[in-house]
């Protein structure tokens, strides 16, 4: 959904030391578990969310939860995908990144959608101007990716881009095409992510090491406040049409947000998603678990999730039930056991083709096509190498450890 001091200044200046016996020998490339957990975690939200929606129409229990999830998930993907995105000139193998990892799947899954309505529904209007369900997302990674640079240029690039988000809303033409609403509505949140890798505010701050007695109960009490006010205030959530105004999509006047001051309900809506976001972080675990490796194939979960769940989403077979006390923990259930199940070998082994496409015709340089070196994943994973190859022993960035 890729999370020099002045001794080595001094170092390059000087000759190199006599080679030792480690030349040759690949570095060994130590994950950070944290990063995987988080956005295994952040991906099952994703799931959920997408699976509760039609529950939402029948339950205020289910809307508030719906409206929990939407409060912060989508932000704190965007925030791992920021933190793990480089700002520098990129190198012929980034850019070909962003063609095979993110323009390449987004043409082959918006076939897919136009293929799977044609047959279901009768009728499908192809258009990748128009994003469908999920894939806004990938969209809005590319172009996340392409405007990091600049916006990295500038003195106070998060407070550009929350100008940015807030101002979008209040042009009625920057819409869903090329899922430039929600680009520009979502763009703080990657670019915080970023903020906090270029600052190295979780190395500086250690916010990765052992956590305070106090944080466990305080992100708890977080998210207990916020749903219970999603709760108790629930009608009037739903008289405003807050779970639309939580997609970054639409413009306030279409939302009924037709005051000056419309703007100041994203601002709103933008500062709980932070709050919200840094109590899911402290709440994830630090340590490996057996679930843990999942995280580094979010894409996968991401782009072939929607199709487990159009059929139960177009049928119908949800309306109509009281999901409180039984459809929905079956919902949250069956959402952590999908996000599981696409994550394994074998689904990953057969859709690897669509989500991860490596076409060696389509470049000048072929090799540009290949699996091989350190790569991203779009939502921020970085990969251990698939083939390594001899290397001779260099200095790692400390952000690069593990992700």
């Amino acid at each position: 959904m890729t999370e020099p001091s002045a001794p080595a200044a001094a170092a390059a200046s000087s000759p190199a030391p006599p080679a030792t016996g480690t030349i040759g020998a690949p570095r060994a490339k130590r994950r950070v578990p944290f990063w995987d957990n988080a956005r295994f975690a952040c991906i099952v939200l994703v799931v959920l969310g997408h699976a509760t929606q039609r529950l939402t129409y029948d339950s205020d229990i289910a809307l508030s939860l719906y409206l929990l999830i939407y409060a912060f998930h989508m932000p704190a993907f965007a925030i791992i995908s920021g933190y793990f995105s480089k700002s520098g000139a990129p190198t012929r193998r980034q850019m070909a990144r962003v063609i095979t990892d993110i323009l390449l799947p987004y043409v082959i899954f918006e076939a897919l959608w136009t293929l799977t309505k044609w047959i279901v529904e009768g009728s499908a209007s192809p258009n990748l101007t128009k994003p469908s369900w999920t894939l806004w997302f990938l969209l809005a990674l590319g172009i996340f990716r392409l405007v990091l640079p600049y916006l990295a240029l500038l003195r106070w690039p998060l407070l550009w881009t929350v100008a940015i988000s807030i101002g979008a809303g209040y042009f009625s033409n920057i819409d869903s095409t090329l899922s430039l609403s929600r680009t520009l509505g979502l763009l703080p949140f990657f670019t915080l992510g970023w903020w906090l890798s270029e600052h190295r505010v979780i190395d500086r701050f250690g916010l990765l090491g052992r956590r305070q007695w106090w944080v466990f109960p305080v992100s708890i009490g977080l998210f207990a406040v916020a749903g219970f006010a999603a709760w108790f205030f629930v009608d009037d959530w739903r008289a405003m049409n807050l779970n639309q105004w939580l997609f970054y999509d639409d413009s306030y006047s279409a939302l009924g947000g037709t005051q000056w001051w419309a703007g100041g309900v994203r601002l709103a809506l933008m500062m709980v998603a932070v709050i919200l976001s840094a109590a899911f972080f402290a709440l994830v675990p630090r340590g490996s678990h057996w679930w843990t490796h999942f995280g580094q194939y979010t894409m996968y979960v991401y782009l072939l999730h929607s199709f487990v769940l159009y059929p139960f989403r177009e049928s119908g077979i949800l309306r109509g039930l009281d999901p409180t006390w039984i459809w929905l923990p079956i919902v949250v259930v069956a959402s952590v056991l999908i996000a599981l199940a696409l994550a394994t070998k074998p689904v990953r082994t057969v859709f690897r083709p669509l989500v991860e496409p490596r076409p060696a015709w389509l470049f000048a340089d072929p090799s540009l096509a290949g699996r091989e070196g350190r790569r991203s994943d779009p939502t921020g994973s970085r990969r251990p190498r698939e083939s390594p190859r001899p290397a001779a022993p260099q200095h790692a960035d400390p952000r690069q450890n593990g992700v």
